[in-house]
């Protein structure tokens, strides 16, 4: 049941994260929210493209 809820409450903490790089923005600070979304370009490129593209090419697989 965990690996069914994991992917919606880590969705969600990216999501809570965006948002606050947003705000940090809206009140000027733009060193922050350029922190932020760097940070998380650097998450998502080390640690979630590889299991994308594993999925796709996975789900591409199964459909031929």
């Amino acid at each position: 049941m965990f690996n069914k809820i994991f992917p919606f409450l880590h969705l969600g903490a990216l999501l809570a994260v965006l948002v606050y790089a947003v705000v940090s923005l809206l009140r000027g600070n733009v060193a922050r929210f350029a922190l932020i979304l760097l940070l998380l370009a650097v998450y998502y490129i080390v640690l979630l493209h590889p299991a994308v593209k594993k999925e796709v090419a996975r789900r591409r697989g199964a459909d031929s």
